[in-house]
């Protein structure tokens, strides 16, 4: 017969933070590392630095050996529930713009705002019209 897997909610894992009481989440298992504190290499700050968050990406950046990867088996209690973990927002890209030299600009803004170049170019001629016409 199948063991059942204890379930927990990110929540619940996040409350058990302290050097006393220290759960882990990696890979969507939690691990209760209480009594592993005092013996874990990167100290016992790395392992409060985590909780209350999917730690997989720290655990993994870490480079942990298989003989880790082992031990961590003897502190297993159970896995989060897959509804309370969380969704990752998606990333925004933004393009930087390349600087451009003034004069692009300006004819950047003369091909958009085409209305001021057209109505100085026609304020011109009524003006040397009008000023013809007086002679």
């Amino acid at each position: 017969m199948p063991t059942l897997t204890k379930l927990y909610s990110m929540e619940e894992a996040a409350t058990h933070n302290k050097q006393d009481d220290c759960w882990v989440v990696i890979d969507g298992k939690v691990y209760d590392v209480t009594s592993y504190m005092d013996d874990h290499p990167g100290g016992d700050d790395v392992l409060l630095a985590v909780t209350g968050k999917d730690a997989t990406d720290e655990f993994e950046d870490a480079g942990h050996s298989k003989d880790a990867r082992e031990l961590m088996e003897k502190y297993f209690i159970g896995e989060i529930e897959e509804a309370s973990v969380q969704e990752i927002p998606e990333l925004k890209i933004y393009k930087k713009e390349e600087p451009k030299d003034s004069l692009q600009k300006l004819v950047d803004l003369a091909k958009q705002y085409w209305v001021v170049p057209v109505s100085v170019i026609t304020v011109s001629i009524a003006v040397s019209v009008l000023f013809s016409c007086k002679k």
